[in-house]
């Protein structure tokens, strides 16, 4: 009898010393996980590409120093607040996608950043085309597309997309919606080089917009609803 309860004390005693073992693993790759991120106290060239395109896009008034202090990560909250994203003043990934750029812990492919840029332009193209003509919503995505390669707007396709107040779907949450596949069509089309837009770096519908300065744009040409200007 004091034998089989000398083996249920071994056993639990296993049990609980596993137990123990997978907590502590959780906590660590947990740590390790959040360490990977840039937030408050981090240093390196990650916090000075945050600091640089935030003060770029006027979230960020400090200096470029590559420290993520008070002042970083009250822009870092300005620019989530702005974007949709989580309020946290943490750049974790969403965040850095955001800003177009690449966690220095990520390593994901070509291919797949390539997947990313076709579904972030496509929501984009949803949002602010849908319902345009097919050719219309490649002439959005080639605007977007236009920007990145000008000096005066951010060189990444998410960059140009979140920047602040860039585009309406953005502002309102539509670039949140699901794309249809008109609208992943019409993204890939634009990134391949179509350009319907003949160069163009705006856009609006003339019957909505108030804008003196946008009228003011020399026009490339009209598609549906949308007026394409440079």
């Amino acid at each position: 009898m004091r034998l089989k309860k000398s083996k249920k004390k071994i056993f639990v005693a296993s049990i609980m010393i596993v137990l123990m073992m997978c907590s502590i693993a959780y906590i660590f790759f947990r740590n390790s996980e959040v360490e990977a991120l840039s937030k408050y106290g981090s240093r390196g060239n990650e916090v000075t590409q945050i600091q640089t395109k935030l003060k770029r896009w006027g979230y960020y008034n400090g200096n470029i120093d590559g420290i993520y202090g008070s002042q970083t990560q009250e822009a870092v909250r300005y620019f989530q607040r702005k974007n949709g994203l989580t309020v946290d003043g943490i750049a974790g990934p969403k965040t850095l996608a955001a800003m177009g750029i690449t966690s220095s812990s990520s390593s994901s492919s070509s291919s797949s950043s390539n997947s990313s840029n076709v579904n972030l332009l496509a929501r984009l193209i949803y949002g602010e085309a849908r319902g345009e003509p097919y050719t219309g919503q490649v002439a959005v995505g080639a605007v977007v597309m236009n920007r990145v390669k000008s000096s005066s707007f951010p060189n990444t396709i998410s960059g140009v997309i979140y920047q602040s107040g860039a585009f309406d779907a953005v502002s309102d949450g539509q670039i949140n919606l699901t794309p249809d596949a008109t609208a992943k069509k019409a993204a890939q089309d634009a990134i391949n080089g179509w350009d319907p837009s003949y160069g163009a770096i705006y856009y609006f519908n003339p019957s909505t917009a108030t804008n003196k300065w946008i009228w003011s744009r020399p026009m490339t040409v009209t598609i549906g609803r949308h007026r394409f200007c440079k």
